[in-house]
C-alpha cells in the first residue's frame, strides 16, 4: 500500500497545480480581459459547473470508496469501474440534453451562446476524467504528473494567444482544453488498472449512493456556484468578476486541504470496513491538528492584506473583490472541519441519510439568503450566504459525527489558538500601515507569520504533527546526501 504521506504530497500538488497555474496567469488575463469579460467566463462557467453536478452526482464520493474496497481484485475493480462509468454516462447526456434546451429557451443566455458551446464539449469530457478510479487505487503519482505537464502547456498558449479583451472566448476555451487533454490521458492510461466491459456490471446496486450523494452536492451549490449564477442574473457581470475574484486565494488555499481529505477517504473507508474505530478517530484528530495550524494564521494574513492581495494578483479596477475576500477568508477553517467530518468520517462511515438532511436545510437557507441579501449587497451579499450556510452545514456535522461515534470537535483548543494569534495579528496591521509596496508588504508579513507559527507550534501548543516534521528534516536532508 503506499504511504499516506507520499499520497498527500502528490495529491496536494495535484489540488494546488489546478489553481497555482491559474492564478500564475490570473494577474494577465485580469488586466487584459478586464472585470466585465472576467464575468461573463465566470458566469458562464458557474452555469456549466452547474450542470457537471447534475452530470456527476455523487461518482467522486461512490467511485472513491467502492473502488478502494474492491482494489485488491482486478476483476471486481474492472465491474464497479464499468458499472459507475454507465451510470454516470447516463446522467450526463440528460444534462447535456437539458442544458442544450436551456441555451435555446431562455433570453438571457442568448448573448453567451458561444461560450456555452465550449462549456457543452468541458461537461461532455468530464464523463471521462474518471479521477475517482485513480483516487480510490491512489494513484496519486501518475495524476499529479499528468496535470503539472498540461498545466504548462495551458500556461504557454494563454500568453501565446490571449491579447486584448476580445479574446475571453478563447481564454475560456483554453480552460476547457485542459478539461479535454486530462480526460483523454486518463482513458488511455485506466487500460492499466481496469478493463471496461458491459458484461456482469450491476448499476442498479449503486444508484442509491450515486443520486443520494449528488443530490447533496447539487444542495450544496445553492450556497455556492448557485451563488454565481444568482449573482450574475440578479447584478450583473461586473459583480461577479470582483466575486469571483475574491474566492481566488481561498480557492487555492483550501485546495491544499481538500487533496488532505480526498486522500484520507479511502483510507478512512478502508478503516471503517476492518471495523478500526480507534485509529479512525485518531485519524480525526491528527486531521484537526494540522488544518488549525495552517488555517488560522492563513486566515488572519489574508483578511488584514486583503487590499493588497487584490491589488498585486488583480489590479486596482478590482477594488469591489476586498470586502467579499475578507469575509470569506474563514471558510478556510470552517470547511476544513466540515471536510473533516463529512468527507474524512460521514462518508466512510455510509451517513449517507444525515449527508442528505443536512444539505436540504443548507441549500434552503443558501437560496433564501441568495434571494434576501444578494440583490441589496451584490458581491458581498454572495460572501455572506456563502458563509452563514456553510457554517450551519459545519454544526449540523457535528451533531451527527457525535450522535454516531461521539466525537466532537476541539472547540477549546481552537479558540486558544485564535487567541495566540493576537499578537501576531497586531504586527501585521502594522506592517499593512507601512508606507511601501503591497507586495513588498505581502512578503515581510508571510514571513513573519511563518516564523511566528513555527514557534508557536513548537513551543507553546506543541503541536505533534509540526514537532514529528521538523523532526524528519535531518533524516530527509541525510538521505539526499
Amino acid at each position: 500500500m503506499n504511504s499516506l504521506k507520499r499520497n498527500f504530497l502528490y495529491s496536494s500538488l495535484l489540488t494546488s497545480v489546478n489553481y497555482i497555474f491559474p492564478l500564475l496567469t490570473y494577474p494577465y488575463v485580469s488586466r487584459v480581459l478586464g472585470v466585465e469579460n472576467i464575468g461573463i467566463c465566470n458566469f458562464v462557467d458557474s452555469i456549466i459547473n452547474y450542470f457537471t453536478l447534475f452530470s456527476m452526482m455523487g461518482i467522486s464520493a461512490t467511485g472513491i470508496r467502492e473502488i478502494a474496497a474492491n482494489r485488491a481484485n482486478k476483476l471486481a475493480t474492472s465491474k464497479v469501474f464499468s458499472s459507475l462509468l454507465v451510470l454516470n454516462f447516463i446522467t450526463t447526456i440528460v444534462a447535456i440534453v437539458v442544458l442544450l434546451i436551456c441555451m435555446y429557451s431562455i433570453p438571457q443566455l442568448f448573448d453567451y451562446r458561444k461560450l456555452l458551446w465550449i462549456g457543452v464539449v468541458k461537461l461532455l469530457f468530464n464523463l471521462f476524467l474518471i479521477e475517482w478510479l485513480y483516487k480510490g487505487t491512489e494513484q496519486f503519482k501518475f495524476i499529479t504528473q499528468r496535470a503539472i505537464s498540461i498545466r504548462f502547456v495551458y500556461v504557454a498558449l494563454i500568453f501565446i494567444f490571449v491579447h486584448d479583451s476580445d479574446d475571453y472566448i478563447i481564454y475560456y476555451g483554453l480552460t476547457s482544453v485542459t478539461i479535454v487533454l486530462n480526460a483523454f490521458i486518463n482513458i488511455l492510461y485506466s487500460r492499466k488498472i481496469v478493463t471496461f466491459s458491459l458484461k456482469g456490471i450491476h448499476v442498479r446496486q449503486y444508484v442509491k449512493s450515486y443520486m443520494t450523494l449528488g443530490i447533496y452536492l447539487i444542495l450544496t451549490s445553492m450556497y455556492t456556484t448557485f451563488n454565481i449564477t444568482f449573482l450574475g442574473f440578479a447584478c450583473g457581470d461586473v459583480q461577479v468578476g470582483y466575486y469571483t475574484t475574491s474566492t481566488k486565494i481561498y480557492s487555492i488555499i483550501i485546495s491544499i486541504f481538500t487533496a488532505f481529505t480526498g486522500v484520507m477517504l479511502p483510507r478512512m473507508s478502508s478503516l471503517v470496513a476492518n471495523g478500526d474505530i480507534k485509529e479512525f478517530r485518531a485519524k480525526i484528530s491528527s486531521s484537526v491538528d494540522l488544518l488549525v495550524c495552517f488555517s488560522i494564521p492563513t486566515i488572519i494574513l489574508c483578511v488584514i492584506f486583503a487590499g493588497q492581495i487584490v491589488d498585486v494578483i488583480a489590479g486596482s479596477q478590482y477594488g469591489g473583490a476586498v470586502v467579499p475576500m475578507q469575509i470569506v477568508m474563514p471558510l478556510i477553517l470552517i470547511i476544513g472541519l466540515e471536510q473533516i467530518l463529512v468527507i474524512q468520517s460521514m462518508m466512510p462511515l455510509k451517513r449517507d441519510r444525515a449527508i442528505f438532511v443536512n444539505s436540504i436545510i443548507g441549500a434552503i437557507l443558501g437560496v433564501g439568503l441568495n434571494i434576501l441579501l444578494v440583490p441589496m449587497l451584490k458581491s458581498a451579499g454572495s460572501a455572506i450566504v456563502w458563509v452563514t450556510c456553510e457554517t450551519t452545514i459545519l454544526v449540523l456535522s457535528q451533531f451527527e459525527m457525535h450522535k454516531t461515534i461521539k466525537y466532537r470537535l476541539p472547540w477549546k483548543n481552537i479558540l486558544v489558538n485564535l487567541f495566540y494569534y493576537f499578537p501576531a495579528a497586531i504586527i501585521m496591521f502594522l506592517i499593512s500601515q507601512m508606507k511601501i509596496s503591497a507586495l513588498l508588504q505581502l512578503i515581510m508579513a508571510s514571513m513573519m507569520i511563518l516564523v511566528y507559527s513555527i514557534l508557536l507550534q513548537l513551543y507553546i501548543v506543541k503541536n505533534p504533527f509540526i514537532i514529528g516534521m521538523l523532526k524528519k528534516l535531518p533524516l530527509i536532508y541525510k538521505r539526499h546526501l
